[in-house]
């Protein structure tokens, strides 16, 4: 199997900071929203211009900048010229197969998160990388594609006594977060769903495929927890304020949503158990075909062994065998091999060995 994709080579060579978009293309196009806001006001906009850039750059309310479409490397520097964020940072962000983490720069804190999605007919989890950026008043998030993940988030910005409208931008890279987390609980329900049918098809009539069946979803609760291990980590360092970018009153949303990690962590090592278990039954299910087949065929054998014994001795061909010349032999040897053949089935049964 190939870990590192081909496209990953496209940078070999070149200095630190040049803008490469690395990854699938996920978007024809690239859009980018704004929602400026506090607790007395909320303005939106589809189609920001650059003068209206500025005036967020020197607003004192909460922006919120929305870019969904990373193929463009070109619209990625300018917005990162209106902010001031580092070359290293927007390399990080064209670069889509970043593993969980945070970095701290001078203006601002680069958070990269996994949105995870789940094909039950190919029993399959997709990734997509989300960026955000916190810096001041500001949060910035870049996705590989337009999708409706922060739609609830738009939604309790447009009521006027939410609590987010009254908190800072460190609490809405929580909400952010947790919209995120919250994502990840249904996925594990989907997976869980499929690890019942997995289960049912066990039980009933497995196969070589079932086998490959729970290898690949071992593999892929795996890959996850490697994911979400990553989150829980900086989850905690953001909870601690090792950064010091997060406010004493938002760090306790950061503790709870460092916990519901530590849930989906426990949810997927329960789901890794159970594909264990379903392993070590198939291997067992194996194994106890192989010995009924096994079984079965020395019990043919132990009957037939007499009756190949009587076959082998009359058909020695002696001259002087009483029994081949007369005239009821034949019959009376194939009954006398009848009877004991039927005697060791019964035999065989009394004893309860099959």
């Amino acid at each position: 199997m190939a870990y590192l994709k081909e496209e990953y080579l496209e940078k070999s060579g070149m200095p630190p900071g040049t803008l490469v978009h690395i990854g699938e293309k996920k978007s024809d196009t690239v859009q980018i929203a704004v929602m400026d806001y506090d607790e007395s006001h909320l303005w939106e906009s589809e189609m920001p211009t650059p003068e209206e850039f500025m005036a967020c750059k020197t607003s004192s309310s909460v922006t919120w900048i929305s870019v969904n479409g990373l193929h463009v490397p070109a619209r990625v520097e300018s917005l990162g010229k209106y902010f001031n964020l580092h070359s290293l940072l927007l390399e990080d962000i064209l670069h889509t197969g970043q593993r969980p983490k945070i970095d701290e720069y001078d203006n601002h804190l680069y958070v990269v998160a996994r949105v995870l999605t789940y094909d039950q007919t190919t029993q399959t989890i997709h990734q997509e990388q989300v960026s955000l950026v916190l810096g001041e008043n500001l949060v910035i998030s870049f996705s590989e594609k337009p999708r409706g993940l922060f739609n609830p988030i738009r939604e309790r910005l447009r009521k006027d006594k939410s609590r987010i409208r009254k908190m800072g931008a460190d609490y809405l890279l929580y909400a952010l977060l947790d919209v995120i987390v919250d994502d990840y609980f249904v996925l594990l329900k989907m997976i869980e769903e499929s690890l019942e049918n997995l289960e049912d098809e066990l039980m009933e009539k497995p196969g070589p495929e079932t086998l490959q069946e729970i290898y690949h979803m071992k593999k892929q609760t795996m890959s996850i927890g490697k994911l979400i291990q990553s989150m829980s980590e900086y989850l905690w360092e953001l909870s601690s304020d090792e950064t010091g970018w997060i406010s004493e009153k938002t760090r306790l949303f950061f503790r709870d949503l460092h916990d519901h990690c530590i849930r989906v962590m426990d949810l997927l090592t329960l789901y890794r158990e159970w594909l264990g278990g379903m392993m070590e039954a198939y291997l067992s299910l194996m194994s106890n075909r192989t010995n009924e087949v096994m079984k079965t065929l020395a019990i043919i054998a132990t009957i037939f062994m007499p009756l190949t014994f009587i076959a082998g001795m009359y058909g020695m061909n002696f001259e002087y065998m009483p029994e081949l010349k007369h005239h009821w032999a034949y019959p009376t040897v194939l009954g006398i091999m009848l009877m004991v053949g039927i005697g060791m089935w019964f035999y065989i049964k009394k004893k309860d060995w099959w």
